[in-house]
């Protein structure tokens, strides 16, 4: 596959590190576990949105904008990343923030990843829960236009075939990691939301013919919804490179059961994994994606759906900044002296 015929900006820390998790395997005495760090990408704390920017912000640029607008949810990784790279690059960036979860408190509102945005020079502005994001994104396109910029539309999560072609570039890396290795990993896991990454993740190791599965555990949508999400997205990322066909639908696998009551809503789970990172690999985690990710790989493991022999690597995809959105959640408010 050739993706140098779509232009990239080249501002991330590659390859983020490939790294053994000894202490997480030992505890739960299942099979090999390890962790592709790209919380380590070098934009703005991290984070796997940083590989979408590279080309879809190129693209922008490419297109004459001067302006990008783009939507998440109020904790939004996409946002931040967005904000950052759009101050690196000199182009003005408005966000949209839509409240999924209706929590008001001040540290959610204000504080991890909202307080990024702003100190990145975006302006933020919120939506009502269940508002349509991308009309929404659009109409306001159009004032900017009628104004004299020229706006760019960023989809939540970067998550078109243009973004996903940097997960087909992260499925490059990790291959070649592997081999340099001698790596012979059985499975790849993930928290899968917008679809982005998990779709160019299978677009990228299909067109490679590699081996490796692809686990997806969903942190908004039921299982057939974002199951067809992946799919479709996988096949337009897959046919934009020349290999239409390489993705079957069988090749898609998303478990949904660890969304508790719905999107940033926190789950005992969720709470346990991320503790458990912090406390015995000194790794932080999210709250919202990989938190729930990590939760859904564990009791995996200790339900033997893993074999002592496998060898899984779970994909980091950053936003510890949301952490401090959620401080009374992890049950620390109080200090001791």
């Amino acid at each position: 596959m050739d993706l140098t015929h779509y232009p990239r900006i080249r501002c991330g820390h590659w390859p983020t590190p490939l790294e053994p998790m000894l202490n997480l395997s030992s505890e739960l005495g299942g099979p090999a576990l390890w962790v592709k760090r790209d919380d380590c990408t070098g934009l703005s704390t991290g984070g796997n949105k940083t590989r979408k920017l590279e080309y879809l912000l190129a693209d922008a640029l490419a297109k004459g904008a001067d302006t990008v607008i783009t939507q998440g949810a109020v904790q939004s990784n996409h946002a931040r990343q967005t904000a950052a790279l759009c101050a690196k690059l000199k182009l003005t960036c408005h966000i949209l923030l839509e409240d999924r979860t209706g929590f008001k408190d001040e540290a959610y509102r204000l504080s991890g990843n909202v307080l990024l945005d702003r100190l990145h020079g975006a302006s933020v502005s919120s939506r009502p829960a269940g508002a349509n994001m991308q009309t929404e994104m659009e109409s306001f396109a159009e004032t900017l236009k009628a104004a004299g910029k020229k706006p760019y539309v960023i989809p939540g999560g970067g998550s078109n075939p243009l973004g996903a072609l940097g997960y087909v570039n992260a499925a490059l890396e990790l291959t070649y990691q592997m081999n340099e290795m001698g790596l012979k990993a059985t499975h790849l896991v993930l928290a899968t939301g917008s679809a982005g990454t998990h779709a160019g993740l299978i677009a990228g190791l299909k067109i490679l013919n590699s081996p490796l599965k692809v686990i997806g555990f969903g942190v908004r949508a039921p299982k057939e919804k974002q199951e067809q999400m992946v799919y479709d997205l996988a096949c337009k990322t897959a046919a934009m490179l020349g290999h239409e066909g390489a993705v079957q639908r069988e090749d898609v696998f998303a478990d949904c059961n660890y969304v508790g009551a719905g999107y940033g809503l926190p789950t005992e789970g969720m709470v346990e994994a991320v503790k458990m990172l912090a406390e015995i690999e000194g790794l932080l985690f999210d709250p919202v994606y990989t938190g729930k990710g990590l939760s859904g790989l564990i009791d995996w493991v200790r339900h033997g759906r893993f074999t002592k022999d496998d060898t899984v690597i779970f994909l980091h995809t950053g936003g510890s900044a949301a952490l401090f959105g959620y401080p009374e959640t992890f049950g620390l408010e109080g200090y001791t002296t």
